[in-house]
């Protein structure tokens, strides 16, 4: 069976979440190097039992795409690892060989009907279904669709800056999982501005965990969504939006996106639907003059 998620409508819009993968005993101390032993223990009580490993020492994330259904289009946000990839730097996502295809079928969902492809950015983790092999060649999974990138992070990633030590992870992803999209004459590309797109969409501008990063609110008939990408990897930084992962590769920028989010969730009463949260991926931001809290949808 595919590990779907529950169903979400956001108007005449439905959002449904199709998981690749869950990776399981993340340490804290690796994810968070700025968090403290004592302040995780503090932080514990903040997570639900879906979040962390028995006995609660250990972080759990969830690699997904949204499946977005609006009455005129087929949509996935993010495209998780990929299979076939190469990515000896990361071996968590080396050469995988994962049902994520049956699993998008069995969400009702074949490649040949998706109509868009929504990256958040161009992390190994995002956008790895982009493209798939076949006879060698890496060619694009959903082949009528329009694939939507950042541009900033098409210009970063596509050039010689990235190839440096922070990105190494994530080296190899422009190459196999972008290019060939390009090539295929499949991308558009949203400016460093952000903006509207199909009436319902807004890119926001995000940057900070990567150089182009952007999150999409959705709004239909009255209520309101967030698909936040990266910038929060649990719900640890709910309560501690300071606190940045590992892989965010722009500290400060980082940080001013994540409180962006946050207060723009809490203030419009959005769903907050994130790319790592486990369980159902989804949540409400509430604030008051003590911070930020969390609650799962």
């Amino acid at each position: 069976m595919a590990n779907l998620g529950p169903a979400f409508e956001i108007g005449d819009v439905s959002v449904t979440k199709v998981e690749e993968q869950l990776l399981r005993t993340v340490p804290p101390s690796f994810l968070y190097p700025g968090l403290t032993s004592e302040e995780f223990a503090i932080a514990q009580a903040t997570l639900a039992a879906s979040d962390v490993e028995p006995p609660r020492d250990a972080l759990i994330l969830s690699v997904h795409t949204w499946v977005v259904k609006t009455p005129r289009h087929l949509i996935l946000i993010d495209t998780a690892s990929g299979n076939d990839k190469e990515r000896p730097t990361n071996p968590l996502f080396h050469r995988q060989n994962l049902p994520y295809l049956e699993q998008l079928r069995q969400a009702g969902v074949s490649p040949e009907a998706v109509d868009f492809v929504f990256n958040t950015h161009l992390h190994v983790d995002h956008s790895g279904w982009n493209t798939r092999l076949s006879n060698g060649k890496w060619v694009p999974t959903f082949p009528n669709a329009r694939y939507v990138f950042p541009m900033a992070e098409r210009d970063y990633y596509s050039s010689p800056a990235s190839h440096n030590e922070a990105n190494l992870p994530s080296l190899g992803v422009y190459e196999d999982s972008v290019l060939p999209v390009v090539e295929a004459g499949l991308a558009d590309f949203i400016g460093p501005e952000g903006g509207k797109y199909l009436d319902v969409f807004e890119f926001i501008p995000t940057p900070g965990h990567s150089i182009g990063h952007m999150s999409i609110a959705l709004d239909s008939g009255g209520a309101s969504a967030i698909f936040a990408g990266d910038v929060m990897h649990t719900v640890l930084q709910v309560a501690r939006p300071e606190q940045n992962t590992v892989y965010c590769e722009f500290a400060d920028e980082a940080r001013k996106s994540r409180q962006k989010i946050l207060s723009r969730a809490a203030a419009t009463r959005a769903l907050y639907l994130s790319t790592h949260f486990p369980g159902s991926s989804a949540g409400f931001v509430t604030s008051d003059a003590g911070g930020f809290t969390w609650r799962y949808a």
